[in-house]
Formats: structure tokens, sequence, C-alpha cells
């Protein structure tokens, strides 16, 4: 098997096509961790797209990718949200063809993408649900419920982020306890972590010196399923009522809380680690709140002179 097929695997293509599998392997070879995984399976399921109609990708026409964008808006009915990534995916990968020479134009360079609400549609907790989360976690019989609530809540983690850190990766850095936290694309940042968050995360470790900080009751390292579930009985516990609790409600959480506590957007954007600042402003709340309008504070500054 060569290394193209050794790349491409889990995405369906003809055996024939010898110029698609190169093209799919040098725009996936640009990612790598999660953001791999995650464009794979974009990729792959406009792939199975294209096979099911038997239509060749590298053939395709902007009209094939609008009735594929009103394939997922109108049959599998997706949100805006993942339609408009489904299809950056796509563009993506033609956008590489054009640059490697494969095609001449890119048919999704005039493809309509939906409109995304300005405002995340994730819900996230109340400051109440959030501190019942956290008294449930607290009180738990299992050690690694507080330390999985903290690290999602208290320190914005993502679920594979919580689940991938390991007790090596727990340090000191200039008077500080910090996680390295290995994120998206495999970006490494240090994570100071507060009082609350380490004597949670000691308790998980209980005296261990290497491994999983956060472990499934068989004592192997935890996933997002696993954390789900555990999630789930915690918010029973606490009778905390939501549609569906899952990991990234508590990162959501992290985020609109740190707004509604008044704390910078920027200072919000970095310790998130979101790449842009309207990432981080579709999370914030009560940011129609007249009583924060900037107004007030330019005419309070301007005070003197008005």
């Amino acid at each position: 098997m060569s290394t193209y097929e050794n790349v491409l695997v889990p995405i369906p293509l003809p055996p024939e096509s010898d110029t698609l599998r190169r093209a799919v392997a040098a725009y996936l070879a640009r990612f790598k961790g999660q953001s791999r995984v995650h464009t794979e399976s974009d990729l792959r399921a406009y792939l199975t797209w294209c096979s099911s109609h038997g239509l060749d990708p590298l053939t395709a026409q902007r009209p094939h990718l609008e009735l594929y964008i009103r394939w997922m808006q109108e049959t599998r009915r997706y949100k805006p949200s993942t339609v408009s990534r489904r299809i950056a995916v796509v563009a993506g990968f033609y956008r590489t063809c054009v640059i490697d020479a494969v095609l001449a134009h890119s048919p999704a360079e005039h493809v309509r993408r939906p409109n995304v609400p300005t405002e995340s549609p994730t819900l996230g907790l109340t400051h109440l649900q959030f501190e019942a989360m956290l008294a449930s976690g607290r009180t738990s019989s299992n050690v690694n419920d507080f330390a999985l609530v903290a690290m999602l809540g208290l320190l914005g983690l993502r679920i594979f982020e919580a689940c991938g850190a390991s007790i090596e990766d727990l340090g000191e850095e200039h008077g500080h306890r910090v996680l390295r936290v290995t994120g998206k694309g495999g970006k490494v940042v240090l994570t100071p972590l507060p009082p609350a968050v380490a004597r949670a995360i000691d308790r998980a470790v209980d005296g261990r010196i290497d491994g999983p900080i956060l472990r499934t009751s068989r004592r192997t390292r935890m996933d997002r399923h696993c954390a789900t579930r555990r999630l789930h009985r915690l918010a029973e516990a606490g009778g905390v009522h939501v549609a569906r609790m899952h990991p990234h409600m508590l990162r959501h959480t992290f985020v609109t809380t740190m707004l509604d506590a008044g704390v910078d957007l920027r200072d919000v954007q970095i310790a998130a680690r979101h790449a842009d600042p309207r990432t981080t402003m579709r999370y914030d709340r009560a940011r129609k709140n007249l009583d924060r309008h900037p107004n007030y504070i330019l005419a309070a500054y301007m005070a003197a002179g008005t």
C-alpha cells in the first residue's frame, strides 16, 4: 500500500482515482492532531456525497457545490455553522488543487455560503447551574468528577484537551502551577491552575507520578463519551436541567461567565485560545446590555469638559 493510501484509508475513493487520492493527501497533509481528524471527517462527507451521485470531485462545478449545500440544509437539516464549516473544508481542498496545478480553477470560488448567526446557538449554563455542577463534582465519590468539571468549566479546556492531559504535563512556571495543554493543530500552551482547580487535579491524580489525569472506573484514560456520561450524572445529582448536557457546554460557560464578570474581551480571547476575536464575541450574552455601552465610559472620561 502506498503512502497516499495509508493516509486515506478512512476516505472512500474509487481505486482508479490516483490523482484524486494524491490531491486529498496533499490537502490533509497541511493539518495535524484534532484539526486533521475534523477536516478529514468533513472532506469524507463531501467525497461520500459525490460518490453517491456518481460525481468525480475533480470534475465538479459550482452548481454541484450549490446542490451539496442545499442537500445539507434541506435533507440533513444541518445548522448554518455546520454547513459553513463543511463547505469551507471543501473550498480549502479545491484551493489546494489549484495551487498544486491539479485544477485550473476552483469550483468553490463563488459558492454562496449560509449566514452564520452572530450569537452562538450553543447554550451555556447559567451562573447558578455552573455553581451546582461544581458543587456536585466536589461532593461526588468519584475523584475524577470535580477535576473534569474544573478543567472544562474553570480552565476552558476542550474535551480532547482535558482527556488527553497527563500527569507529566503538570509543572511550575514563574511560581505558578501550570498545565501544559496540547490544543488544536498541536499547539502547546501553558495554562495556569487556580488553587481550586489544582486541588481538584491533585485529588484525581491521588499520588500517581504518570498516566492520565482523568481516568475511568477501570483506571483507563477517560474519553469524551465517558466524560459526557459523567457530566449527565453530575447534572442529575445537582438538579441541573438542560436539554442536552455535553462537554462543550462547560467550555461555553467558561467564556460567557468571564464576559459576564466583566473580563476584557481580548483577555477572554487569549484564555479561550480563539484565533479570531469574533469567535469570542459570539459567546457574549450581555453585549446588547445598554448598561455596558461604551458611550457611558466615554462620557465619564470626558466629564470635566461636559
